[in-house]
Order: C-alpha cells, then structure tokens, then sequence
C-alpha cells in the first residue's frame, strides 16, 4: 500500500457576516509559509474553500460555490495606530485557481469585530462588560478604516438577537459597520471626473454610467439601458448565459476605463472588482423569499452583480458605492432615487430591502464621504480546525 503524508489541521472559525460567510484565520495560526502574501497562502487557501472545482459544488472543501460562500479572511492584531485589528479578504474563484485579493467583503466586515473580540485581538480594556464595543477596523485590501460596533453581554460577544436583515434566514444581533472615508484609492469617487460619463462597448452599445471608487470600485447603469426592469431576481439573469457574458463584457470595459486594469485581457483574473450594478426607480416586486416588496417602502431598485453572478441580495461594499452615490447629485443612483439631496437611501435587491446613510460634502470641487453606515449581523457557525492534505 502506498503511503501518503497524513492531513495538517489549522485553527479556524466558519462565520456568517451579512449576507456571506466565510473562513477566518488568525494569521499567527497559519503555517508559517502561508503567514506572508504568496503563491503557499494562495495554494492552501484554495485547499480550503475546495477550488478550483469544475463540478462547481466545493464539495471537496469548506466554500458554498456561491461568491457569497467562497471566502477567507485573514486577521492579525493591528500594526496600525489608533486601530485594534488587521482585516485580510480573500475571494476564491469557484472554478479556477485563483484568489482575488483586490477588494473587501462588507458582509463580513461585521463578523470581523466579533472574532477579533473572542480571539484576543482587541485589548480587553477596550471591551466594556455589557454595552457595544467599537472595533476599529484596518482594511489591507482597500487601505481603509471601518468602525465595527459589536454589542457585548457579560464580556462575550452577543450573537442572539432580534435584529432581521433581508437575505438571512434567522434574525441575530445587530452590529452597525461604519466604512470611513470610503473612498478608494487615493480619494478620489469619480475616477473619471465626471459623475455620469457616456460609456461606450464595442459590439454592445453606448450607455450613461456613473464609475464610482466607494466600498469597492462599482459600475452603474440604468436597468432599462440594458433591458431590464431593476426588480429582476437571480434566476432571470444567472440562466442566461449570453446575459452574464455581456455583463462580463461591460464589466470589463468598465476596468478600464476605470483605469483599474491596463488592458482588458487583465479583467479574467480581478472578478472582485470592479462591480456592475444597474439601477431603476422603485417598483414593487416579490422577492426571493416570496416577501411583497412595496415601491412606497423603497426609493429604488439596485441589482449587482459579483464573481459573474448576480447577487442574491447586496454586497456591504456595493451597498457603501450605492450609499455613496444616492447623496451625491446628478448620479444614475442619485437619479433613480428621485433626484432629491438625501443623506440616507433604502433600496430593493432580490432578497428584500437595505437601508444605507451616507453624507457627501462638496469641497473645491470634489465630492467627499465622510463615512457610510449599515447596520448587519455575525454569528459563527463553527470552530476548530480545517484540515487540508499538505501541498505536493
């Protein structure tokens, strides 16, 4: 009988945060070739989630082969002043052997300050008995700052709660995330200058567009531009597959003219970013869930798309460029929200409603967001160790 070398075990917590749940690590518990960026991180971590998997089920591995269940997370005590943890988010393609290290996960953002309370990241002076703790979060990905606000009961973190958010079954605690300065890059929202452009793509058509760098880089078109009414669900667009190859496309397109890549053969491997999202005033519609969605409830509908898929509800980073963009005047959001100055906006996605505030000041001429506020909820769904046959 042939003898193999037996499976290593490594430390770690399977969370739910939002809408998405994924694997986090504490970095100091990764082996030690897997602790700095690389080609060993990125082959273990793929080990993991179960990718790259042409059966497209993860099967073999702890992802959902959704891009809402393909993800890690990585966390360290902070290096970083006047901050408590160090956030590392990792996307796994589902079917390829990649990870895209090029954005944040909202979502999990609020499963962050609950592990990094539990597991010593936080200075326990800072963590009050019973009240809410504020976990100041640094972004590596983003190079950002995001306050997580972390409701505590007799010194442990509480998950229990009656807090519902549309998308997750079970109702939790609430936890309020606060991206700062959301903005990506170097601050500036509209990588173009403008705050609707007229895009044009090849072989599709010429489109109005507002390109946005908030939360994560994000691409927003009207619905009805590209024949669609808003209120679609997930199976309207991901059975079509000359639909999610003509928003792979606009995608694309949208990379660089957003200057995010160089030329658009770079866009196969940064699926994380940007994000395409199309817009339309409010209408109601019935939800996955099969929930009446009433347009008097909602000031618009934003559909997204990620990984290639459209969204079963929102990503918290595209939820930040929505926040973001419906404050600032004249954007196809803006638009779509009735055209009016407003420093909050609730907007239907498939899986129900989310209400997101935001506050744009003008300053010489740019447009600037303080910080952008949701509220989530995290749980975790297990502890211990992920085992994981050792690389070849």
């Amino acid at each position: 009988m042939t003898h193999y070398p037996p499976q290593i075990k490594i430390k770690a917590t399977y969370m739910r945060g939002g809408t998405s749940k994924g694997v986090f690590f504490a970095l100091k518990d990764l082996p030690e070739n897997a602790q700095l960026a690389g080609a060993a991180r990125d082959a273990l971590l793929l080990r993991v989630i179960g990718s790259p998997d042409p059966y497209a089920k993860h099967t073999d591995g702890m992802g959902g082969a959704t891009s809402s269940t393909s993800k890690t997370v990585i966390l360290s005590k902070s290096d970083k002043a006047d901050h408590d943890v160090n956030y590392l988010f990792g996307q796994v393609a589902i079917d390829k052997p990649y990870i895209d290290w090029s954005g944040n996960c909202g979502n999990l953002t609020a499963a962050v300050g609950s592990f990094a309370i539990e597991n010593g990241l936080v200075d326990k002076t800072l963590v009050p008995n019973n009240g809410i703790a504020k976990v100041r979060i640094w972004q590596e990905n983003i190079q950002k700052t995001i306050i997580a606000h972390v409701p505590v009961t007799d010194g442990k973190v509480q998950e229990t709660g009656d807090f519902e958010l549309d998308g997750v079954t079970f109702p939790a605690a609430e936890v309020k995330v606060e991206f700062v300065d959301p903005a990506d890059g170097e601050g500036a929202i509209f990588p173009t200058g403008n705050v609707v452009d007229t895009f044009v793509v090849p072989d599709i058509g010429e489109f109005q567009a507002t390109f946005i760098n908030a939360g994560i880089p994000t691409v927003f078109l009207n619905a009805k531009d590209i024949g669609y009414t808003g209120s679609e669900l997930q199976d309207a667009i991901n059975s079509d597959l000359k639909a999610l190859t003509r928003f792979e496309t606009l995608r694309a397109h949208a990379a660089l003219k957003m200057g995010i890549i160089n030329n658009l053969s770079e866009a196969e491997n940064r699926q994380h970013t940007p994000k395409i999202a199309f817009v339309a005033p409010p209408e109601s519609y019935f939800s996955s869930s099969g929930k009446r969605i009433d347009k008097s409830s909602i000031d618009l509908n934003v559909r997204a798309l990620s990984m290639g898929k459209l969204h079963h509800a929102m990503m918290g980073t595209a939820a930040v460029a929505i926040g973001t963009a419906a404050a600032i005047p004249g954007t196809l959001v803006n638009i779509a929200a009735g055209a009016v100055e407003r420093d909050e906006v609730t907007f239907g996605h498939p899986s129900g409603t989310l209400k997101v505030s935001a506050k744009a000041i003008k300053s010489d001429g740019q447009w600037r967001v303080e910080k952008v506020g949701m509220s989530r909820s995290a749980r975790v769904l297990m502890e211990g160790w992920v085992r994981v046959p050792p690389s070849q």
